[in-house]
């Protein structure tokens, strides 16, 4: 899911602010892989979003039973148990 590390680089056209793009190329940046590694975090940060947007019924369903019946199998649990089993206390 949202794995972009082995797909093959594609030539494009870009038009950036050219005194950014001098100032980088002075520090010595790699501008292609500086804009991929930014683009790449923009597109997964706006997918999970997206994600989350259309999930958020789901979301909150699942919180309210968490909340009202508490964790499945909590009683099990041999770790975190001062975390309690996730009910709201009355």
């Amino acid at each position: 899911m949202l794995d972009f590390s082995n797909a093959p680089k594609k030539a494009t056209n870009l038009s950036l602010n050219s005194k950014v793009l001098e100032t980088a190329r002075e520090l010595g940046m790699n501008v292609s892989q500086t804009v991929d590694a930014l683009l790449a975090a923009e597109v997964k940060r706006r997918y999970w979003e997206k994600w989350a947007e259309e999930n958020k019924e789901a979301i909150q369903a699942y919180n309210a039973r968490i909340a009202k019946e508490g964790l499945p199998l909590a009683k099990y649990r041999t770790f975190a148990r001062s975390l309690g089993d996730g009910k709201k206390k009355d």
